[in-house]
């Protein structure tokens, strides 16, 4: 049995990103292991003995609020040291707190060097600071699939057996659904079941949504019509023009920007769609392909890092930069019934093979190979 574990959860934050998620679904289960005689949970600061999805980490005293101070940082700093004196320390979104000495990090993906323009600028000002730090106490580094790690391996120069690959899971509230118990939801959007194509995605440029759009205004008028294209996700970096071209393009009648909604909505948005599309050229992971593919709906993706990795042959590759490729795929995912059918078992088959359970068994995994 691991003597202890201490688990980072910042990104456990409203709204939910991907990264929130796999900390949320690590820290369930870690929280609940038989292997594990200890788990501490780290929160911006702070630290919490137990987890739940609504754990709330504040600095106070009797419920009062401290203002900080160079005293309190300095007890923090004393206290967390303490804490990995008996816990191995997982920095689940790529850093670990200049307290810890020796830990594990999770890298999720490497687009803050690759694609530095679509962060924030203080986002980039973090990496700079912290990240090659964390690399060099982490006594084990862990990525969310063989391509991040094989690109981690060659942007960094570590040891292979340094570096364990990881693959997400996903929910099983995402699945296919019958018509009568998403229908009330899709009435709220103004959605008809089996009648629109869906695209989940932070707008910004490497998800390549503006070239989604060029490929949809190719498809024929009636195809569109039938079929309008729904947007779901917040608004990133460098996402004005994009915005203003939803906007002008949303008036045509064939498109429709939902934003951020709600979690509990997003499996049933999912189980409605007709044709899920996925052109984004770097992903760490790619857990929305996933997500569609639990719930039955056929999925067309780009060709790059992860994406094959995690479709096996049971989506539509294509290079989103070939715009007419990418909207003769989009119009078969909707039209060819044959295609539909065979892309929604395929699909369904290898979903199946992805969970949060094995994801957090072999991560405890990782752990023992470092406690043992």
């Amino acid at each position: 049995m691991i003597r202890g574990i201490a688990l980072s959860i910042d990104s456990i934050d409203a709204p939910l990103t991907g990264i929130g998620r796999y900390t949320q679904e690590l820290a369930y289960r870690i929280s609940a292991s038989d292997n594990i005689g200890s788990v501490r949970f780290y929160k911006n600061g702070f630290w919490s003995n137990h987890y739940s999805s609504t754990t709330q980490f504040k600095n106070t005293v009797k419920g009062k609020p401290q203002k900080k101070s160079p005293a309190l940082n300095f007890f923090r700093k004393i206290h967390g040291k303490l804490v990995c004196n008996t816990h191995l320390f997982h920095g689940t979104n790529y850093f670990l707190p200049l307290f810890v000495s020796a830990g594990i990090v999770t890298i999720h993906d490497l687009s803050v060097f690759k694609f530095p323009e679509t962060h924030p600028a203080d986002r980039v000002a973090q990496f700079e600071r912290q990240f090659n730090s964390s690399v060099a106490r982490a006594l084990h580094l862990i990525t969310d699939s063989e391509a991040t790690r094989l690109e981690v391996i060659n942007y960094l120069g570590c040891p292979v057996e340094k570096i364990t690959a990881v693959p997400l899971g996903v929910s099983n509230t995402f699945s296919p659904q019958p018509v009568d118990i998403i229908g009330g939801c899709l009435r709220r959007y103004g959605l008809v079941h089996g009648q629109y194509a869906l695209c989940t995605s932070t707008l910004e440029p490497r998800k390549k949504i503006e070239r989604l759009l060029a490929a949809y205004q190719i498809l024929p008028q009636t195809v569109r019509q039938l079929y309008p294209l729904i947007l779901i996700g917040s608004s990133g970096w460098l996402s004005e023009a994009l915005l203003a071209d939803i906007a002008r393009l949303s008036l045509q009648g064939w498109l429709k920007y939902l934003g951020f909604v709600p979690q509990d909505d997003l499996p049933l948005l999912y189980s409605g769609a007709r044709a899920f599309v996925y052109p984004s050229v770097y992903e760490g992971f790619g857990l929305p392909v996933l997500e569609a593919m639990a719930s039955g709906v056929p999925v067309v993706a780009s060709p790059f890092t992860s994406l094959p990795e995690v479709t096996q042959g049971a989506a539509l590759l294509v290079d989103p930069d070939d715009v007419d490729a990418l909207a003769t795929a989009i119009h078969r995912s909707l039209v060819d019934e044959n295609w539909r059918q065979t892309a929604t078992s395929s699909g369904l088959a290898v979903a199946q093979t992805f969970s949060w359970d094995r994801c957090a068994d072999q991560t405890i995994k990782v752990y023992q190979s470092i406690s043992g």
